[in-house]
């Protein structure tokens, strides 16, 4: 093939593609919608998928304590520094226990992986340190850890906890897809104080409603509910609700 008859096909492309080259406006309304094409192939299919999270044994929606800490972990702004997820990288999962699953955050309105580690990752915490551990670090850190740059939140051992906010919480929880049942609702106030209270009757009927819930007095002191027994309460909690065994495939991490 000569040279001018190759330049001909050559010429013939640049003026097909010369009216968005030559013109801004038509060039982004071509993008936009190839964008909304590509969005639309892959969101589309969403839609008609029951459930995009693998259900897993043992989850469950917060008891009402654990989600009035979970509201103070938020409020205060824990999630700045400390990230909930551990992804699948040898090092974190050596660190930190098994990481995370999808499963772990459905009940998260919003979740708290977070985009920092200022402070280690708390998606295993639960449990791993003693109540009277949890008392002293939020009193003052560094009589923990002396290097820490953690705040004291010695106020939370102050602040009752108030009661009548907990049942607004779960219908809002509730309307994000949360479980929660007329019957948990209506007795938001009763599971509260049985969970955070020694020998409280109630602890029976939290146990039914919320498999493993942790009942006992949280921040040391039995004659009040505090804040603190909320956070703690939500912090004892993170990573027990799964059995981890079922899910041990390590060496396929990287």
């Amino acid at each position: 093939m000569s040279l001018s008859n190759a330049a001909g096909p050559r010429r013939s492309l640049w003026s097909k593609h010369k009216i968005f080259e030559t013109n801004s406006i038509i060039l982004i309304i071509g993008v936009l919608l190839v964008i909304s094409v590509g969005g639309l192939v892959e969101i589309a299919p969403l839609f008609y998928l029951k459930n995009t999270i693998e259900k897993v044994e043992g989850m469950r929606p917060y008891t009402p304590l654990e989600l009035a800490g979970r509201a103070i972990y938020v409020r205060e702004g824990c999630y700045n520094c400390h990230s909930q997820m551990i992804r699948p990288l040898r090092d974190e999962v050596e660190r930190y226990g098994h990481y995370s699953l999808a499963a772990e955050s459905m009940y998260d309105k919003p979740f708290q992986w977070g985009s920092k580690r200022i402070g280690p990752d708390l998606a295993r915490v639960g449990g791993k340190y003693s109540d009277e551990w949890h008392r002293l670090h939020l009193e003052d850190p560094r009589l923990i850890v002396p290097q820490s740059i953690m705040p004291g939140y010695g106020f939370l051992f102050r602040n009752e906890l108030p009661l009548g906010e907990i049942g607004d919480e779960m219908r809002a929880n509730r309307a994000g897809g949360v479980p929660y049942t007329d019957e948990m609702i209506a007795a938001a106030r009763t599971d509260l104080k049985a969970q955070a209270t020694p020998d409280h009757p109630g602890q029976d009927d939290l146990a039914k409603r919320y498999p493993k819930a942790q009942a006992r007095d949280f921040d040391g002191d039995p004659g009040r509910i505090t804040e603190a027994d909320a956070l703690i309460a939500y912090l004892q909690v993170l990573g027990t609700f799964i059995d981890f065994k079922l899910y041990d495939d390590k060496a396929n991490i990287r």
